[in-house]
């Protein structure tokens, strides 16, 4: 398995007053597989996928990446994890504005020390493999929403990631860019990238090969409830 989650909780603290916000999560990913965690605001879905990414520790429990328990590492380790093995995709986008699409995805490969002329390279073919050859020159505030969202995934798969998360990729889309975007994790996935995503949508999340519904802090499987079209 590439992620596991075994007796997971986490709490957050409101001064006097402990909240819980995942349960006793139990949760496994393998290689390949392209996942869905569906529910509403405040389900705790963002931070169980902030939990994955090592953007956040749980309180108790054991959390595993790649066969490594990552639960209690320091940040530099937990940095390096980041870098190495995870891909990040946000509803904001979380472009550079004054960098164009192609030296946005430069950006990760500068920070693990990967030469400027192969990142170049890598960043052009990359944003060619999200259909924007076209479009290497210009700055986010020149491309459209769909745009920007492809130029942050090409950015998530600079380093070559084992897993790609995404929270909420098509939040801030129309209804258009959206199911592109949804071709484009297709796509991905069938050429082997490991897709988690993030949602409140039940008809993105059918996109996925895999639904888990989260609500109250607690997964379930194969149930999807309190959701319509």
């Amino acid at each position: 398995m590439l992620v596991e989650l075994s007796n997971v909780y986490k709490n957050y603290y409101d001064g006097a007053w402990e909240v819980p916000v995942l349960k006793n999560i139990g949760f496994s990913i393998g290689r390949g597989e392209y996942t869905a965690v569906m529910g509403p605001s405040g389900s705790g879905k963002s931070t169980l996928l902030n939990i994955i990414g090592c953007l956040d520790q749980a309180t108790s429990g054991t959390v595993r990446i790649g066969g490594r328990i990552v639960s209690g590492l320091g940040d530099d380790e937990l940095s390096e994890i980041r870098a190495k093995k995870i891909g990040f995709v946000f509803q904001t986008f979380n472009l550079l504005p004054y960098l164009n699409a192609l030296e946005n995805v430069e950006l990760p490969m500068s920070y693990a020390g990967i030469p400027r002329a192969a990142r170049r390279d890598r960043a052009a073919a990359l944003l060619k493999r999200v259909g924007l050859a076209g479009r290497l020159s210009f700055r986010p505030d020149q491309l459209s929403g769909g745009q920007k969202q492809r130029v942050a995934i090409a950015r998530a798969l600079a380093n070559q990631p084992e897993i790609l998360l995404a929270d909420e990729p098509t939040g801030a889309l129309d209804s258009g860019s959206g199911a592109r975007l949804m071709e484009l994790f297709r796509e991905l996935n069938k050429n082997g990238m490991t897709i988690l995503m993030i949602t409140h949508d039940i008809r993105i999340a059918r996109h996925a090969r895999r639904v888990v519904t989260i609500c109250d802090g607690e997964l379930s499987e194969g149930e999807i409830y309190g959701f319509r079209e």
